[in-house]
């Protein structure tokens, strides 16, 4: 039987965080406002809009996240790396059939971390986040989500389907089992060998 596994990107596929920090600190240049960079990156995982809502008034808000959108491929994209094992987790989902990626960034620039790292995968879901990440579980028939946030179990227990937390982004263990991950793992490779 064909299984469809869903995962998500920023620090479960991908370490974005080089990548996001320069946009970040970019922006900070043009604007002129202080955004704590490093801080931005250490709770990756929520959609922009929170983060941005952290540095500037609400009503300027959608004029930087348009700014943040406009430079990111030029600026993230290079500077973002594979997180070890992702190329091998997503072909051995796709041998079992398919692999989605679920994520809150842009498709668009997903789609362009995907190409860049050359990470196999059969769908790209982009602007999703907890409760919109369940709908499009239930909507591919996936049986699993591979995540690092507590938001991500909580749209795996959610769509009903099992739960991966991986350590790798900023949640802790007990989070990830708090939030009603079905396993916890350190790392890629341990994600693998479960889907086997």
């Amino acid at each position: 039987m064909s299984r469809t596994i869903g995962f998500d990107l920023d620090m479960t596929l991908i370490d974005s965080r080089p990548g996001i920090r320069a946009v970040y600190e970019e922006l900070s240049r043009q604007t002129g406002v202080f955004i704590d960079a490093e801080l931005a990156v250490s709770r990756l995982g929520p959609p922009l809009t929170w983060e941005l809502q952290h540095w500037f008034p609400t009503d300027v808000v959608p004029e930087m996240f348009t700014r943040y959108r406009a430079m990111y491929q030029e600026i993230a994209v290079p500077r973002v790396l594979a997180m070890p094992g992702a190329a091998e987790v997503l072909a051995a989902a796709q041998e079992l059939g398919r692999a989605i990626v679920i994520t809150a960034k842009n498709a668009s620039n997903a789609e362009h971390h995907l190409a860049h790292l050359a990470l196999p995968h059969d769908a790209v879901i982009g602007d999703a986040w907890r409760e919109q990440k369940s709908e499009v579980l239930m909507h591919h028939g996936a049986d699993t989500y591979v995540g690092d946030h507590v938001h991500d179990m909580d749209a795996a227990r959610i769509a009903r389907v099992t739960g991966i937390g991986v350590t790798t982004g900023p949640c802790s263990a007990d989070e990830l089992s708090e939030a009603g991950a079905d396993h916890v793992v350190p790392d890629l490779d341990a994600v693998r060998a479960l889907l086997r």
